[in-house]
């Protein structure tokens, strides 16, 4: 089942919600492919989609749910990419804006 949290998370001059499935990553594709969801705003283990589209997806057969609930949901799958497993891909964009702001620590903050 394809489950989605309210939009509530800022970014990009909008509010997102979480569109995740409690059954596969392949069930989850399936759904966001249909409703024209471009593979980009896939996170890992879920969609992120403007608030602007959560009318249309819960229409498709989205199920509203918190994001507690979601979260659960998520982790009672096996679907859930832990934030520990998250952090590299964190590594590059956090040690360039790290870089920016103190060059002269770059070096340091590679070896952390």
């Amino acid at each position: 089942m394809i489950y989605i949290d309210p939009p509530l998370w800022p970014a990009h001059n909008t509010v997102f919600s979480h569109l995740v499935s409690d059954a596969s990553v392949a069930e989850l594709h399936a759904f966001a492919a249909d409703a024209g969801i471009a593979f980009r705003a896939f996170d890992l283990d879920h969609y992120d989609v403007p608030a602007s589209r959560y009318r249309d997806l819960v229409a498709r057969g989205a199920v509203e749910v918190d994001g507690g609930t979601l979260v659960r949901l998520l982790i009672r799958s096996g679907l859930r990419i832990k934030a520990r497993e998250r952090s590299a891909s964190l590594v590059h964009p956090l040690l360039a804006r790290w870089e920016a702001l103190l060059p002269e620590a770059g070096s340091w903050a590679r070896n952390c």
